[in-house]
């Protein structure tokens, strides 16, 4: 059967299984009448069976988008949705929240060029250019930042309020990032590309006073995880602004509703993300430890969340999570593929 016979003999059946799922999710299945509630189960299976079949002999993100989102939301409408508890959060940390920003790893990849290439051309240009640094940063703030104004920041108040206080920051900042995206992306590309250039001009005025060990001494312990956090807001903000030009074969509100309930989920998740860094530009970054122990540190935190973020993100997303807020695991009995196809 090619595919677009496949489409148009399944496509009644799809849109019944979403309807009855609709009304089961916003009212519970006491809303269906018995029947109705096996009507549900039986086409819950009967499109977890059609999406294997089309996973193994369809090559069309799209319909393969479109069912998962059929069977997952129809598998949460089934089995209902557990009460707020430690195995809930967990659950979130463990699977939701990875899913979500794996599916979300291409506009990451964006986001993070968005940042650090004009960090990089910045910094490289203001280390190697006597002229552009004058025009960049006037020689009193040159020097008040290279002699004590960069390192007194991070001892400015007691540790646990400035900890405090740039969690605050970071928040502001990751949530301009995130929702300035659903402006065609573009409030998001400015928040980006202007910290990048911060980050440059701060990296440039350093280097060029051969004072790099000192900057990435400070920067580096609580920013590599800060930065990515910001990376992976950002990346929601842009996937919401795509979504906005280009929201697929769904309506445009239904695509926008939905890719915001993952956003949602990235932004609650990056609140971990701030807390530790926080925490580790208020304690570590202005302690007396060497440079090479706070580096390392920073560098131990940031490698710990990547790779739980592709381990789980990577098998989360296998089993059929998205990271929307209320999905369940597509069993595996289901979709007649093992956990790891």
């Amino acid at each position: 059967m090619d595919l677009d016979r496949f489409i148009v003999r399944n496509a009644g059946a799809w849109h019944r299984l979403e309807e009855l799922t609709v009304r089961a999710r916003r009212s519970g299945q006491r809303a269906l009448a018995p029947a109705e509630v096996d009507e549900l189960v039986a086409l819950y299976q009967r499109t977890g069976a059609q999406l294997s079949h089309a996973r193994t002999y369809y090559d069309d993100p799209g319909l393969t988008s479109r069912l998962t989102t059929l069977v997952a939301a129809a598998n949460a409408a089934i089995y209902g949705s557990q009460p707020v508890s430690i195995r809930s959060l967990g659950r979130f940390l463990s699977e939701t929240f990875p899913a979500a920003v794996y599916v979300n790893r291409r506009f990451v990849a964006a986001a993070a060029a968005l940042m650090f290439v004009p960090a990089l051309a910045m910094g490289t240009w203001l280390a190697s250019s006597d002229e552009a640094l004058n025009v960049a940063v006037p020689q009193e703030q040159r020097e008040a930042l290279l002699q004590t104004e960069f390192e007194d920041y991070y001892s400015s108040a007691p540790a646990a309020e400035f900890s405090t206080r740039v969690l605050i920051n970071n928040i502001q900042v990751s949530f301009l990032a995130f929702a300035l995206g659903v402006f065609l992306c573009v409030g998001t590309v400015y928040v980006l590309f202007q910290n990048g250039l911060n980050i440059g001009v701060a990296g440039g005025l350093f280097v060029h006073a051969d004072q790099a060990g000192k900057f990435f001494g400070l920067i580096l312990p609580h920013g590599l995880l800060e930065l990515t956090a910001i990376v992976i807001a950002g990346a929601a903000g842009l996937r919401l602004g795509w979504t906005v030009i280009a929201p697929g074969d769904r309506p445009r509100g239904e695509a926008l509703a939905e890719e915001g309930r993952r956003a949602v989920v990235i932004v609650l998740g990056l609140m971990l993300c701030f807390i530790v860094a926080g925490l580790i530009e208020g304690f570590v970054t202005p302690s007396d430890l060497p440079d090479a122990v706070r580096v390392g540190i920073g560098v131990l935190v940031e490698l710990a969340f990547l790779f739980w973020i592709v381990t789980r993100g990577r098998d989360a997303v296998e089993r059929g999570l998205t990271g929307r807020f209320g999905e369940e695991p597509i069993d595996a009995a289901t979709t007649g593929r093992s956990p790891s196809a």
